[in-house]
């Protein structure tokens, strides 16, 4: 771990990012000592920090850190945190010296191989999402929901240890996207995401299919989801920037046994990563 580019896993007690969850952060995969996708994490990082009105470190430094790790761990899952910095006692964010970023890594979780071909099964929570515009699609600290959410579908596998993923919906009952995950569906031949203004993450993987389907000329509409146009849908998968693309083809009752278009998708990605 490098906090604050050095050698070292300790942060201070007062650090607001720890107090408040008064921060944001990334996660990305490191496959043969590269870094996937960086540049659009670091402009997501960037975008999130402004939102919150947090000084982003800069580039070069990151960059410099995260080449640094790579040459010692070139396989495995990265994680970078920037917070506000420690600061006095108070909900206002002030008297902020400096911000801390700090980086972490860990192994690959090792996933069932058919889980990407044959699809996943995946539950959906009884928690539901609060609104709040002010944070919609940054991908803040602050993860308590998606904490409580896990633990539902994570108990459910006791039942059933198939089940891979939660879909979370808000509280006016739209679909948002998976505990870790952004959902496409596919539905008469054109791509649905969920719209993001209000409650959830917008990832990087997310942003990939859309410049995916504009590539491919496949349309695309990002708006509000009902459950009953989930299950209705040709297709549902769920991407991140860990595991990729995952189709699901098992919601409650509803069943999936083909994915021709989540299939394009993780072909094309494939053949960028072999490049």
């Amino acid at each position: 771990m490098l906090v604050n580019g050095k050698p070292g896993n300790l942060i201070g007690i007062r650090d607001r990012g720890l107090l408040y969850g008064d921060g944001v952060f990334r996660t990305l995969r490191a496959i043969r000592g590269k870094a996937q996708h960086w540049p659009l994490h670091y402009q997501k990082l960037r975008h999130d920090c402004t939102a919150l009105g947090i000084a982003c470190p800069d580039a070069g430094p990151l960059s410099a850190e995260l080449d640094g790790l790579l040459e010692r761990h070139p396989d495995g899952v990265l994680k970078l945190i920037v917070t506000r910095g420690a600061g006095t006692r108070g909900y206002a964010p002030q008297h902020c010296a400096d911000t801390t970023h700090f980086w972490d890594i860990s192994p690959l979780p090792e996933y069932p191989s058919d889980w990407a071909i044959h699809g996943i099964k995946a539950q959906r929570c009884q928690l539901r999402l609060s609104r709040q515009p002010r944070l919609a699609g940054i991908k803040h600290l602050n993860r308590l929901e998606n904490v409580l959410a896990a633990a539902e579908w994570n108990d459910a596998r006791l039942l059933d240890p198939e089940i891979a993923e939660g879909l979370l919906l808000d509280t006016d009952g739209n679909v948002i996207e998976g505990t870790r995950s952004n959902l496409f569906l596919v539905s008469r031949g054109e791509l649905v995401t969920p719209e993001l203004s209000r409650s959830g993450v917008a990832g990087v993987q997310r942003d990939r299919v859309i410049d995916w389907s504009a590539q491919h000329n496949m349309p695309l509409h990002i708006r509000n989801v009902g459950l009953e146009e989930v299950l209705h849908a040709d297709e549902l998968f769920v991407v991140n920037s860990i595991f990729g693309l995952w189709p699901i083809r098992q919601l409650e009752q509803r069943r999936w046994a083909s994915f021709p278009v989540a299939m394009q998708i993780r072909q094309t990605w494939a053949e960028e990563l072999a490049n």
